[in-house]
Parts: C-alpha cells; structure tokens; sequence
C-alpha cells in the first residue's frame, strides 16, 4: 500500500483541505494527526458562542468519528509530532514512531501570544485558540461578573461584545488609540468605540497591563500608565504567532511563519504549509476566506493539477453586533489616504490609492450592506 497523505492539524485549514481533496480523490491514503481530539467545529463560532447560547459541548458539529468516516481517513488523536524526516518522508511521533508519508501538509495552527507580565496572577490569565481553551474559559464565566480583555483587535473586541450580552462587567485594553487599530481609521474607530460603550464595554486605551496580582476576590490588573483594574477573570486576546518550530528543525525556511510559495509548497519539495502557520508570497492572513482559497488550490495541485492560489479582495465581517463591521484593509505597504462618512446609522470609510482607486474599505452600521459592491472594485490581493 502507498504512503498516504499526511495532514498535520485538525483544525478548520486541515480539514477544508481533506474534504476539498477528497472531492476530487476519493480513494488514496489520507491520514490526519492531531495533538487534540479532532472534533470538528468552527473556530470563528468561539467568539459569539454566548450570544448564541451554545455551550462549549454544542460548538462540536462532528465527531472524530465522524470526520474519519466522511473523510475515509485515519484520524490519530492526541498525537504529537516531534519532527520531520524529509529524506526519508517519515514524520517522527513522541513515542519514537515514524509515519511515512507520499506528501505532507502542515496546518498545525498558531500559539496565542503572551507578552510578559509581572505579579503573582500572570499565569492565570487565560487564551483562547481551541475549543478546549474555551471550555475552560466558559467554566470559570459560571460566578464572573467582570472580566477584562486584553488586546483591543478583532477577537479581542468580538469576545468583549459576546460577554456584554450576558451582562458581564468588560473592559478592554490595548496601547493603540482607538480599537481595530490595524483595520480602521480614527474616525472610523471613534464610532466603533461609541457603539462598544453602548452596551457597557470600558475601554482602556493607550495603556499595556504591566503586571496581575491575585486577590480575595479575583484579580487587580497594574496598567502600565498607573490606573488598576479589577476583575474576575482576564482573557488575552492580543494576537498569534505561527507555529514554526517543526518546520524550523526540519531546515524548512520561514520567516513569521512558514514561507511557502503561491503552490503552497515550502522550500523543501513535497512538504505543504497553510493555515495560520502559513506564510504564502509574503501573507499572513488568519481568516476563514484565506483558508478556504488555499485548501481548494492545494487540493487540485495534491490530486495532480498544480494550481497557483490567488485571493480576491476578502471582505472581514467583525461579529460585533453592538457596531456591525465589515473591513477590507488595504494590501500591506499600500500608499494612500482613509476618506470617512458619517452617514445615519453607520460610517462609510474608503481608502483611496493616489490615483483615486478604491483599494480598501471598512463599514460600520447601516453602511455594511455595500461589503459585495465594494468588494467587487479592489484589485485581487493576489492575481
């Protein structure tokens, strides 16, 4: 029997690909391998799982079972990987056991960023990168009344909302001006700030948090301007950092993340990247629309048509609905100018390139219905 495809990660990028790939490969080897359970559910749904009333237990659509079943694969679970033999095309398990593989793919994710803080509560400080972080995260919301957000970007601010719905006291923080710093300009991010206080949300802005001390009755945050924070449970939402370290020992190049070309093989032929780990002509982009592009791509060229990826503009729905928002950030090192529209109900910003040209764009309120036709004018990011 051939040496099967191998898949590194059960997340949402590993498994788009397996069931891209096993759209047009119906019957080669495929075998998934998982440091954690592999269930399968929807990442982007963790961040208005309370909104929804979903307990951690409902966010699972599908068994492990029942992914290896649809996907005719073998899913080992619990299972880390300690390297890559690219000589030899094995990959080397913890136990000392070695898989081989025909190709493999690696999808294995991102590990939240922990800046360091002081005090004696700094190692209870909570992220949340998987279903079991959530769990552990929704088990302690049981007797929480306050909890405070580190990291005012795009998760960070979708929990935030999520935890106003239940009425929890949140504050967010975060050194920038203004939240969604990266994505919106000040007038824009004033006007999502307005619609964010609305529902209780206290922001703590230009100020890190220097150090967290335990107390009787939970926490009390140090920011590094001199105010202190108290709350019951903290969770830092400040930002990923691609999981390279595999790739590294094994001499595969990366940069931020794993470089791999616009095929998404990396520098060692036969080995594939994609997903957050991924670093693709130079991008990381940590969306589902990124994802699902790259998994159709590397499906075709896996099953035996060698197919470039290509991004159209993508569009970022913020699931805030406290100030509905939809962003498409202009291409990094893009030259131009943010013009902004306060309109009723909403904000229409438009990032225009020195000829005039429609390059970006972020909507809030009343004004997101014109994501598609916007959409619609933007060069590809990737033709």
């Amino acid at each position: 029997m051939s040496a099967p495809i191998v898949i590194l990660g059960t997340g949402l990028a590993a498994y788009t690909l397996a069931r891209e790939w096993r759209k047009l490969d119906s019957s080669s080897p495929l075998l998934l391998v998982t440091r954690d359970g592999g269930g399968f559910y929807a990442k982007p749904t963790l961040s208005n799982a309370l909104a929804n009333n979903k307990t951690p237990a409902q966010l699972q659509i599908k068994s492990v079972e029942q992914m290896a079943a649809e996907l005719k694969a073998e899913i080992r679970t619990h299972c880390a990987v300690t390297g890559i033999d690219a000589q030899r095309r094995q990959i080397i398990l913890a136990n000392d056991d070695r898989l081989a593989y025909d190709r493999l793919v690696i999808a294995c994710g991102a590990d939240p960023f922990r800046p360091p803080m002081e005090g004696d509560g700094a190692g209870e400080v909570q992220s949340i990168n998987d279903l079991d972080d959530y769990s552990r995260f929704h088990a302690g919301l049981e007797n929480a009344k306050s909890v405070a957000v580190i990291g005012a970007g795009l998760i960070g601010c979708e929990f935030a909302n999520d935890l106003a719905t239940r009425q929890i006291n949140t504050s967010l923080i975060d050194p920038a001006p203004w939240p969604l710093s990266r994505l919106l300009p000040e007038a824009a991010g004033e006007q999502f700030t307005a619609g964010l206080q609305a529902t209780g949300i206290k922001f703590c802005l230009g100020t890190s948090v220097k150090g967290v001390h335990k107390t009787a009755a939970g926490y009390r945050l140090e920011l590094a301007d001199g105010r202190q924070l108290s709350a019951d449970r903290i969770l830092s939402a400040i930002g990923l950092r691609p999981r390279t370290a595999l790739a590294q020992a094994a001499g595969i190049a990366r940069q931020r993340g794993i470089v791999a070309n616009r095929l998404l093989e990396t520098s060692i032929p036969g080995i594939y990247a994609m997903g957050d780990c991924a670093e693709i002509a130079g991008l990381i982009l940590p969306y589902v629309l990124p994802i699902m592009h790259q998994a159709r791509a590397l499906a075709r060229t896996l099953a035996g048509t060698p197919t470039t990826l290509g991004y159209p503009a993508m569009p970022v729905v913020v699931k805030t609905p406290a100030c509905p928002t939809v962003v498409c950030p202009p291409a990094p090192g893009t030259e131009g100018t943010w013009q902004c529209l306060s309109v009723t109900g909403g904000l229409e910003a438009r990032f225009l390139g020195q000829a005039g040209d429609l390059l970006g764009f972020a909507l809030l309120g009343s004004t997101t219905v014109q994501s598609k036709a916007l959409a619609a004018q933007i060069p590809a990011l990737l033709a």
